[in-house]
């Protein structure tokens, strides 16, 4: 792969931003996968949150755990598989996740407006659609 590639240099640009988005986070990478794929899919099993955050079910099972202590997850038995058991977000849950992410988004808000003229943010705007077909799980791709 050549040093210039616009992948490489697609993800020198992506990294510093979301690195300073997630230290604006109280949460680990990974809890803050698992709120965010239970506030966007709904209930999940271990297996199905440790496939899609790409951590082991153990990982999973332990970080839920101790959401579920903070009373941000809730457990719930499969009705018709006794062995399954859904992990499902609360409504502390949505609620913890939205302060999680308005810290971040508040501070990319501000540079954008402080950084980028109205031409720029236009622009930045336009690439959206194209960056989420490079999302494995979009359903645009």
């Amino acid at each position: 792969m050549p040093e210039n590639s616009v992948s490489l240099s697609l993800v020198e640009a992506i990294r510093p931003i979301a690195r300073r988005l997630n230290s604006a986070s109280t949460f680990s990478t990974g809890k803050l996968g698992i709120l965010s794929h239970l506030a966007r899919n709904g209930r999940a099993t271990t297996t199905e949150l440790a496939a899609t955050i790409r951590v082991t079910p153990q990982a999973v099972s332990l970080a839920a755990r101790e959401l579920e202590d903070m009373g941000l997850l809730g457990r719930a038995p499969d009705a018709e598989d006794r062995r399954r058991t859904w992990i499902e977000l609360t409504d502390a849950g949505h609620a913890r996740l939205a302060q999680e992410r308005a810290a971040g988004l508040k501070w990319l808000e501000e540079v954008i407006s402080a950084r980028l003229t109205q031409p720029e943010q236009q622009s930045l705007e336009t690439l959206i659609p194209l960056l989420r077909k490079l999302d494995p799980e979009s359903r645009d791709a």
